[in-house]
């Protein structure tokens, strides 16, 4: 596993936020926060000449597409779908993948990779008020609508937006380990991996963001994930009554207080695995789960192998054993 040279391909009208998304991700220098050194390229078709984006900013890339040619990771932002990307951008997508590197689309991207053929025979995902074409423009892939991001043969979409960031951290993860994906979270003030899909944002308003907000909540409830944490417990902390605890919990994260819990505990779990050489009664412990049988049913169900696979695929060369 490796993930030091990453080229971003810059298409006609790229959207300035998903592009500026796999830059912070993968292009700010973090090496004194203990981060491996990753070298990220932006390159255009056509190299020097200004580039018009979405939002009106004309901007200028150095870079050829010859500087993808020995990236480990090759990134389609986001872009606008009714200009077709040139037989050369394509290309270069089919040869990263074929080289045994991987490609990875920011929401509208995923229509470039449909073109490419990259997405024939697999699942993917967009932003779901795309999915639809996704699926009819290309219907020899299955598209996902409910998801943040989907990853299937060195192949990863994202949704709309935001979820590049889920995405972007999901590669460094696999790549690069949780710690590493954690620290870039931590400086960019964001979760390292967040529970639910998309469907948690697909009509629904936007929470108020009012004096009362449940951030302070969440984050004593990330401190406290070891300890039994009922809703009537959360609520008293809130100053709500139960009913509009709930009410207020699903507004503001868009899922329930215990699916909320434990998708939290699942990351804290994975992430022990990852790090320490706690046995798994102690992961468990740690995570709030009580028991590893209850660890391993849930590991079973939302991660798809049980703890002990999971720490022999992802667990670091020389882990640390965790004190206490």
């Amino acid at each position: 596993m490796t993930l030091s040279r990453v080229a971003v391909v810059v298409p006609p009208r790229p959207a300035l936020f998903e592009l500026g998304v796999v830059h912070e991700v993968f292009g700010v220098d973090r090496t004194d926060d203990g981060v491996p050194a990753i070298d990220l390229v932006a390159c255009t078709e056509v190299p020097g000449v200004p580039l018009p984006t979405s939002h009106g900013i004309t901007m200028t890339f150095a870079h050829g597409l010859e500087a993808a040619a020995d990236a480990d990771l090759v990134v389609a932002p986001a872009y606008d779908t009714h200009e077709p990307p040139s037989k050369a951008v394509l290309e270069v997508f089919r040869a990263a993948h074929a080289r045994g590197a991987w490609v990875l689309s920011v929401c509208s991207g995923a229509f470039l990779l449909g073109h490419a053929g990259l997405l024939d025979g697999r699942r993917s995902t967009t932003h779901w008020r795309h999915a639809a074409e996704l699926a009819e423009r290309f219907p020899a892939t299955v598209v996902d609508p409910d998801v943040l991001f989907v990853e299937d043969d060195r192949v990863i979409t994202s949704a709309g937006t935001a979820a590049g960031i889920d995405a972007c951290l999901h590669h460094v993860r696999c790549e690069l380990g949780a710690g590493v994906a954690n620290r870039i979270a931590r400086r960019m003030v964001v979760p390292p991996q967040r529970d639910g899909g998309q469907r948690q944002f697909i009509d629904l308003p936007v929470p108020d963001c009012r004096a009362e907000s449940l951030s302070p909540l969440l984050t004593w409830m990330r401190e406290h994930l070891a300890e039994d944490l009922p809703v009537r417990t959360l609520a008293r902390r809130a100053a709500m009554s139960e009913r509009t605890f709930a009410r207020r919990f699903v507004a503001e994260t868009g899922t329930t207080p215990a699916r909320w819990l434990l998708g939290q505990r699942l990351h804290h779990a994975r992430s022990l695995l990852e790090a320490t050489d706690l046995p798994v009664e102690a992961v468990a412990s740690r995570a709030g789960f009580g028991s590893a049988a209850l660890l391993r049913h849930h590991f079973g169900t939302r991660v798809g192998v049980s703890p002990a696979e999971y720490r022999r695929t992802f667990s670091a060369p020389a882990p640390v054993r965790a004190a206490g």
